[in-house]
C-alpha cells in the first residue's frame, strides 16, 4: 500500500491540494488511521499547511520526511551494480520532497533510480522549481557547472537559457551584482542542485529545455525537462502559495537598486574637485584624497546654513616611509570615471622608482566615501611604515567614539592595536555638527556577525594593515607650524615587500551629521511596543489609551509567531486583520523584521541549506552551545539538522493560538543572497499587509541593504518608518564595539535609535550625547534599559516606549500640553544655547517657543545640589522682569512648584525638573 501511495504523490505532480483531496477519501474508505500518517508526512515535506492555511500541529512539523530516510550500505552497494563505474549519479527530484540530508543517499531514490528525464505540469507565470540530485558515486565530483539550453515551446515561445536559474552555482548578490561558485560534491555525499525557471504568462502546452551537468574531473550527463503550462495565469508568480517554493526567485532579486537618491537627499552636485551631498561637502586633492571637509549643519541640525565648519586641518595623506624617511610619489591627477545622481568615482595614479600607487575613490549621495589605495612595488623594498593620517580641526575633533573607548570627550591620546577578539575597526571624531567616522578595511573584508554571534564570524583582519600585529591606530595632538591638529594616523609598521607585491590599504568614510534632525516627527511618533505576546489582542486599546500611535508588533506571539518570517499564510492573514484595526485608529503597525537569525519554520530552509554557508552560518550544529542555547540545540534541529548549523533564537509557546510550538531558529551567515529574498518580502508585506515601516533589532547587513530597505518603503508605503534598537555591544561577547559607531553606516536610511539593554544612563553627559542620542549623527533616539532615566532622557527629548521601557503617558502629555512641536530644541551642546546653570554637572536644554519656553534640567551630580538658571531673556524673546518660572504637576516625574528669576533651585541626585518659563 505504501508503495501505491507514494506513486499516487508522483501522478498528482505539483497540484498539492490532492494531497489533502486524498487524505480526505482515504478516511472516508475507512483508512483513517493511515490517512493521518499519510497527511503528516506530506504536510511535512510539502507544506501542504500553506495551502489551507491551516496550522500544522507541533506532532506534523516535527514528522520526519522520507527525503531524512537514507539507504543503508546494502542497497546503496545494489544501485551501484546496476550502474558500473558511473563516477555520479543524477536524480531530478520534485519540489514536494526537498533533499534535506546531504550525508547519504535517499533511500526513495535507491527506489527510483538515476533519471535523465524530468516532466512536470506547470502554470503560466509561474517561477517553477524543482532540484536536480548529484550523488558523488565513484569519487569527488570538482567544479562543477550546468550548460542550459533555451525553454522552447509552441508559438515561438522562448525562455532565454540566461534566465534559468541553478541557485547553487550562483546569481545576484545583495548588491545587484552577478557572481559565481565554485561547487564540488564528496565522494559518498548528495547535493540537490535547485533550479529556477521562469514560465511566461501566455505558455501553453509543452516547454522543453537541456540541461547538462558539467563536473571539472567527469564526464557531463544530460536532462531532458518537459514542462506542461496549462490553467490559469499566476500573476504574482505562485508567490501566495509558499507550498510552490516559487519564492527562491526572490533570492536574486534587484528590487531597490533604482539608480536616485533616496529622501531626503539629493543628487550629487559636483564642481571640478569640489564634490557636494547634503549639508556636506569634499575637495579632493591632485593625490585623489580628501583635502576638506565642510559640514554646513547649524547646531541645533534644523537648518543647513554655509560656509559650514571645516573638519580637517590640512589634506589626508598616505604616507610610504622607509629607514631614510618619507616616499614621495607623485605625478597623478584625478581621473573622474562615473558622473551619476548618487554615485562620484575617480581614480589617480601616482608613482617614483620604487612604487605605484593607485587612489580609486567613491562618493555617494549620502555622505559615505570609500577608498582603495593599492600600493605596488616595482623592486624589493624595505618599508619602515605605510600610514593614513588625518589631520583635525580641534574645534572639531572635541568627541570620539572606537577603538575601545567609550563615546564622549576625546581623550588626549589614542594608542590602538589589532585584535580579532574585538570587533573593531573604526573611530568617529567630531562634534555635534561635524565628524568624520573612518573604518579600515582589507580586500579580505567580510561583514562580522553581530551581538552574541561576533565570535561566530568575527572580523576578518586587513591583511595590510594588520601586517601581523604590526599595525593599528594612533590619535594625538600634535603641533603643525605653530598650530594644533589632533592626528588621527593609522600605520601598518615595517615590513620587506617584494617586486611585484600588492598591499590593499582599503578605507570607508561618512561625514557627519548625515542629514537634518526631523524634530516634528519625533515629537509625532510615540511608541507602543509590547514583548508580552499572550497580550496582543490588548495591544491596540492600550496604545491608545496610552496616547501611542505607533504598535512595533514583535515576533513570538500569535500574530507574528516566527523570527523573521512573516510569510506563513495564517501569519500573513492575522497581520493584515490587526493592520487594518490599528490603521482603523489612525494608528501606524511596524514588524519585527531583521535577518541575523531565521526560523526553522521557513518553508525554503533545505534549499537555503544546499547552499553551504552562503546563507545559514556553519557551525558545529548538535555539538554547538551559545548563550541562548547552552544546553544545546532545540530538539528538532538537532533531529533534522544535525550539523553544520548555529543554534540561535528559541520561543516555546505555552499559550495561544501556537500552543506547543516552538521557534527554533538558526544564525545567518552575514552577506547573503538572504538579503535581496528579505527585501523582496519587505515589498511583498508593504504591498500586501500594508505594514508601516519595520523595527529592526541588531543590523546584521550593510548599508547596501539598508539603503534599498528605505527605497523601498518610500516607494511601496510612502510613510513608513525604520527605527533600530540595539543591545550594548561594548562587552567581550559582543567584542567591545560601540553600537552607535557599529551602526553609523545605516543612519542615513533610519528614523529613529533605542538604545538599549545594557545601556547605563549613570554615564555621563557626553556618552549619553554621542552613544545613546543620536543626535550628532542627524537622529532621535529613546531610552530603554528599566525605562531609562526620564529627567536626562528629555535633556536630549527621549522617553522611554510603552509599555516595554517605562511609562513615558504622562510626559507625552505634557508635551501636547505645551506644544512641544512648536517649539526649536537648543540642547545644551549649542553654544548659544539661551538657558544654563550654575552648576556644570547639572545641564539644561531649551525647548523655546513663541511666548514661552520649556527648559529641561537634569543632574549627573553625586548629591543634591542648589542651581540657578542663567537666562539670556533677549534670545528667548521674554522680559526677565516679569518672567514666571513654573514646574507642572506631572504624574510620577515631579510634583508643581513656582520660581521667580534668580531663585535657587533643588535638584536631587539623578533627577531634575521640567521648567515652563512665561510671563
Amino acid at each position: 500500500m505504501a508503495r501505491n501511495l507514494l506513486s499516487c504523490f508522483r501522478v498528482m505532480g505539483s497540484r498539492m491540494v490532492g494531497i489533502r483531496e486524498m487524505g480526505t477519501k482515504m478516511a472516508e474508505t475507512g483508512l483513517a488511521g493511515l490517512a493521518v500518517l499519510v497527511l503528516a508526512g506530506a504536510i511535512a515535506v510539502s507544506g501542504v499547511a500553506a495551502v489551507s492555511g491551516a496550522i500544522e500541529t507541533p506532532e506534523q512539523f516535527d514528522a520526519e520526511s522520507v527525503m531524512e530516510v537514507l539507504a543503508d550500505e546494502q542497497e546503496v552497494a545494489g544501485l551501484l551494480a546496476e550502474h558500473p563505474g558511473e563516477d555520479y549519479l543524477v536524480f531530478v527530484e520534485d519540489r514536494r520532497f526537498p533533499v534535506r540530508r546531504f550525508d547519504g543517499l535517499p533511500k526513495r531514490w535507491v527506489k527510483s533510480g538515476p533519471s535523465a528525464v524530468f516532466e512536470a505540469e506547470v502554470a503560466p507565470g509561474e517561477y517553477f522549481v524543482f532540484q536536480i540530485g548529484i550523488f558523488a558515486a565513484g569519487k569527488t565530483i570538482e567544479r562543477m557547472s550546468v550548460a542550459k539550453t533555451d525553454l522552447i515551446g509552441s508559438l515561438n515561445m522562448n525562455v532565454p537559457s540566461t534566465s534559468i536559474a541553478v541557485f547553487n552555482l550562483g546569481g545576484t548578490d545583495w548588491r545587484g551584482k552577478e557572481f559565481s561558485k565554485t561547487v564540488t560534491v564528496e565522494q559518498g555525499r548528495v547535493l540537490p542542485l535547485w533550479v529556477g525557471i521562469p514560465i511566461p504568462e501566455d505558455a501553453s502546452g509543452k516547454l522543453e529545455a537541456e540541461l547538462t551537468i558539467v563536473p571539472g574531473n567527469a564526464e557531463p550527463k544530460s536532462i531532458r525537462v518537459s514542462l506542461n503550462s496549462s490553467g490559469a495565469v499566476l500573476e504574482d508568480h505562485g508567490d501566495s502559495e509558499l507550498w510552490r517554493l516559487s519564492r527562491l526567485g526572490w533570492l536574486n532579486s534587484k528590487v531597490g537598486t533604482d539608480n536616485y537618491p533616496s529622501k531626503p537627499y539629493h543628487k550629487i552636485l559636483v564642481r571640478r574637485k569640489l564634490m557636494r551631498v547634503l549639508g556636506r561637502q569634499m575637495v579632493i586633492s591632485d593625490s585623489g584624497l580628501p583635502e576638506s571637509i565642510v559640514s554646513a549643519f547649524t547646531e541645533t541640525l534644523d537648518h543647513i546654513k554655509g560656509p559650514g565648519r571645516e573638519i580637517l586641518a590640512g589634506p589626508v595623506k598616505f604616507v610610504i616611509e622607509s629607514q631614510a624617511g618619507p616616499i614621495e610619489v607623485g605625478g597623478g591627477l584625478p581621473q573622474f570615471t562615473k558622473f551619476s545622481e548618487t554615485e562620484i568615482d575617480w581614480w589617480t595614479r601616482n608613482f617614483n622608482d620604487e612604487f605605484m600607487l593607485y587612489c580609486l575613490g567613491t562618493i555617494e549621495y549620502d555622505g559615505y566615501v570609500s577608498y582603495r589605495l593599492i600600493l605596488e612595488a616595482k623592486q624589493d623594498v624595505a618599508l619602515k611604515d605605510v600610514r593614513l593620517e588625518i589631520p583635525f580641526k580641534p574645534e572639531a575633533a572635541k568627541f570620539l567614539m572606537g577603538m575601545g573607548q567609550k563615546g564622549g570627550i576625546r581623550p588626549a591620546e589614542l594608542d590602538w592595536k589589532w585584535d580579532q577578539a574585538k570587533h573593531q575597526d573604526s573611530l568617529w571624531i567630531g562634534d555635534v555638527n561635524a565628524g568624520l567616522r573612518c573604518q579600515l578595511k582589507g580586500a579580505n573584508y567580510s561583514r562580522p556577525l553581530v551581538n552574541i554571534y561576533y565570535k561566530n564570524k568575527p572580523l576578518n583582519l586587513p591583511v595590510s594593515w594588520h601586517n601581523e600585529g604590526r599595525g593599528g591606530c594612533q590619535v594625538t595632538e600634535v603641533d603643525n607650524d605653530g598650530a594644533k591638529v589632533v592626528l588621527l594616523k593609522a600605520y601598518s609598521g615595517g615590513r620587506q615587500v617584494k617586486a611585484g607585491e600588492k598591499l590593499h590599504f582599503n578605507f570607508d568614510l561618512l561625514i557627519t551629521p548625515v542629514k537634518l534632525i526631523d524634530y516634528a516627527g519625533h515629537w509625532e511618533n510615540r511608541y507602543y511596543h509590547n514583548g508580552n505576546g499572550s497580550t496582543w489582542k490588548n495591544w491596540i486599546k492600550e496604545a491608545e489609551n496610552g496616547g501611542a500611535n505607533i504598535i512595533n508588533i514583535h515576533h513570538g506571539n500569535d500574530l507574528n509567531p516566527y523570527i523573521n518570517y512573516p510569510f506563513l499564510p495564517e501569519t500573513q492573514k492575522d497581520l493584515q486583520e490587526y493592520v487594518a484595526a490599528a490603521h482603523e485608529k489612525g494608528m501606524k503597525a511596524k514588524i519585527y523584521y531583521t535577518v541575523r537569525e531565521l526560523s526553522n519554520h521557513v518553508t525554503e530552509l533545505w534549499a537555503l541549506r544546499s547552499l553551504g554557508d552562503e546563507i545559514l552560518a556553519d557551525g558545529a550544529g548538535n555539538q554547538e552551545k551559545t548563550v541562548i542555547n547552552p544546553q544545546g540545540a532545540a530538539p528538532w534541529l538537532q533531529q533534522h539538522l544535525r550539523t553544520n548549523y548555529v543554534p540561535a533564537w528559541r520561543h516555546n509557546f505555552n499559550s495561544g493560538k501556537y500552543k506547543g510550538h516552538v521557534d527554533a531558529a538558526v544564525v545567518t551567515s552575514g552577506m547573503s543572497r538572504w538579503h535581496n529574498y528579505y527585501l523582496q518580502g519587505l515589498k511583498w508585506l508593504a504591498q500586501k499587509v500594508k505594514i508601516d515601516g519595520i523595527y529592526i533589532d541588531d543590523v546584521a547587513y550593510d548599508r547596501t541593504v539598508m539603503q534599498r530597505a528605505r527605497k523601498i518603503l518610500d516607494k511601496y508605503r510612502p510613510g513608513s518608518l525604520i527605527d533600530v534598537h540595539s543591545w550594548n555591544h561594548f562587552n567581550d561577547r559582543a567584542g567591545w564595539a560601540n553600537c552607535a559607531n557599529l551602526y553609523m553606516e545605516h543612519f542615513p536610511y533610519i528614523d529613529s535609535i533605542w538604545f538599549g539593554e545594557g545601556f547605563n544612563y549613570d554615564e555621563s553627559p557626553d556618552y549619553w550625547l554621542i552613544e545613546i542620542s543620536g543626535i550628532p549623527y542627524g537622529l532621535m533616539g529613546e531610552m530603554l534599559q528599566g525605562g531609562g532615566n526620564p529627567w536626562r532622557g528629555m535633556v536630549y527629548g527621549m522617553t522611554g516606549r510603552m509599555p516595554w521601557s517605562g511609562d513615558p503617558t504622562e510626559i507625552w502629555k505634557f508635551w501636547d500640553e505645551f506644544g512641544i512641536e512648536q517649539a526649536k530644541m537648543i540642547g545644551y551642546w549649542v553654544s548659544d544655547c539661551p538657558v544654563r546653570t550654575d552648576n556644570p554637572d547639572v545641564l539644561a536644554t531649551v525647548y523655546q517657543r513663541e511666548g514661552k519656553t520649556l527648559v529641561a534640567v537634569a543632574s549627573w551630580a553625586k548629591e543634591a545640589v542648589e542651581i540657578k538658571l542663567q537666562i539670556n531673556w533677549k534670545a528667548l524673546g521674554l522680559d526677565g522682569q516679569k518672567a514666571q518660572l513654573t514646574v507642572p504637576k506631572i504624574n510620577n516625574f515631579q510634583e508643581k512648584a513656582e520660581y521667580s528669576s534668580g531663585d535657587s533651585i533643588k535638584v536631587e541626585p539623578g533627577k531634575g525638573y521640567l521648567i515652563v518659563i512665561s510671563e
